[in-house]
């Protein structure tokens, strides 16, 4: 089992979950999909449109964290979208978290949340997710990464952009 642990974060509809089933793969690493782990109120919550708020959050972040520490996923698919929930879900995982940041246009994720089937997050809250938003910062410990290209390629890119960092 690697030491190395990630968060593929982004907004709804940058590729989360197909880009760390995929990086996972490459990797020979577990993958979990954080959806999974929400609580059934908040699948409701965001089935009806409503955005979730910090309250609802943190028992989220909390089990990505604990998932992380417990060895049963090694890569995990989350928005992880404020500074503060990149924090909590590290100390939750005991150790170092590596972000990977799926970066995307508004259009290009617009595009893609209109063509997604059977998921529960509806297109009109990406607006809501683009505002709370934060962006990795320098002093993170992240990488971003265009969506612009194929899965295949967004894999490649990022396995360049870790060599060499975190070590």
């Amino acid at each position: 089992m690697t030491d190395q642990l990630y968060i593929v974060m982004g907004v709804s509809g940058c590729g989360k979950s197909s880009i760390g089933q995929a990086f996972a793969a490459d990797m020979d690493l577990v993958f979990h999909d954080g959806d999974d782990l929400h609580p059934q109120a908040n699948i409701e919550k965001m089935s009806r449109g409503e955005a979730l708020d910090d309250a609802d959050r943190w028992p989220w972040l909390d089990l990505i964290g604990a998932a992380l520490k417990d060895g049963s996923a090694q890569v995990i698919a989350c928005s992880a979208l404020k500074r503060s929930y990149r924090e909590r879900i590290a100390k939750g995982a005991g150790r170092p978290v590596t972000f990977l940041y799926l970066q995307g246009s508004k259009a290009l994720l617009t595009e893609r949340m209109s063509h997604r089937e059977g998921h529960f997050m509806p297109v009109k809250l990406l607006e809501t997710q683009l505002a709370t938003l934060e962006e990795p910062q320098t002093d993170e410990r992240a990488i971003a990464v265009s969506i612009a290209a194929s899965p295949d390629e967004i894999v490649a890119s990022i396995r360049e952009e870790l060599q060499g960092r975190f070590a």
